[in-house]
């Protein structure tokens, strides 16, 4: 974590002081704020790494600046703190956008785990040696990495930050098949026992995205006791033949 710059949006002292200080330890350029409005002024002033962002504030909601966050290109990593624990909550937090989502009172230790990769997935997916430009197609499916969008037939389909990784992640490997939990470790970075419902809920809201767009075709499959692979809809002409190689600029500012 060695200069990377995270901020803490924690109206709790205790708390902010407890992550500033084992972050900094670790090399990392801490900034806190305790009022949401004013941690919305500070997103243009820094090029953040990562936000830790607590819901409940003073001032602007957590679930307020995440989703603002999110209206913008630069691509900010977000992990949501929170009291409320309902699987209601969870899915609000990731919908606005957020990364990862883990619920008060919780372990440092799990958190700096959770942080480091998250860390090490966007790192994956923004090497600084790779000078082309980022363009993923799959038949009428395109996954721009720089823009941070994905369309079918031109149409945009409007997707979290974890929807988009998710696909990305399966067009890197067309018709491969990966189980939910293959999945949290490799798109989500941990594998949690517990946690695999999460990719079903995230699975059915982007089958559901694309379908809105596609129609009835599937691109999403499930194969039964196994898990899920991406193929091309039966039914439809590709507009590629095949999938074309995947190439990140070297910039990377939506990651």
């Amino acid at each position: 974590m060695n200069n990377k710059n995270i901020l803490i949006v924690e109206d709790q002292q205790d708390i902010a002081n407890l992550l500033s200080l084992h972050l900094s330890d670790m090399g990392a350029r801490v900034t806190h704020i305790a009022n949401g409005n004013k941690a919305l002024s500070a997103l243009n002033n820094t090029a953040w790494d990562l936000i830790v962002l607590d819901i409940e504030l003073p001032g602007a909601s957590g679930l307020r600046i995440c989703r603002q966050l999110r209206e913008h290109d630069n691509y900010i990593p977000v992990i949501l703190l929170t009291s409320r624990i309902t699987e209601t909550d969870r899915i609000l937090g990731l919908d606005a956008g957020a990364d990862d989502y883990i619920s008060k009172p919780f372990s440092v230790l799990e958190l700096i785990a959770r942080i480091k990769a998250l860390f090490r997935r966007v790192e994956a997916v923004c090497p600084v040696n790779i000078r082309e430009e980022s363009q993923l197609n799959f038949g009428e499916l395109s996954i721009d990495h720089n823009r941070h969008e994905v369309s079918i037939q031109g149409q945009r389909v409007e997707l979290t930050a974890r929807e988009f990784s998710l696909l990305k992640h399966f067009a890197q490997h067309p018709g491969q098949v990966f189980s939910r939990s293959e999945l949290l470790n490799k798109v989500w970075g941990y594998g949690y026992e517990g946690y695999e419902h999460t990719v079903n809920s995230h699975i059915n809201r982007l089958r559901a995205k694309l379908n809105n767009i596609a129609g009835q075709a599937e691109y999403i499959v499930t194969v039964w006791g196994v898990g899920y692979k991406l193929e091309q809809p039966t039914g439809r002409t590709p507009t590629n033949k095949s999938v074309a190689p995947v190439s990140l600029a070297a910039k990377c500012s939506p990651c």
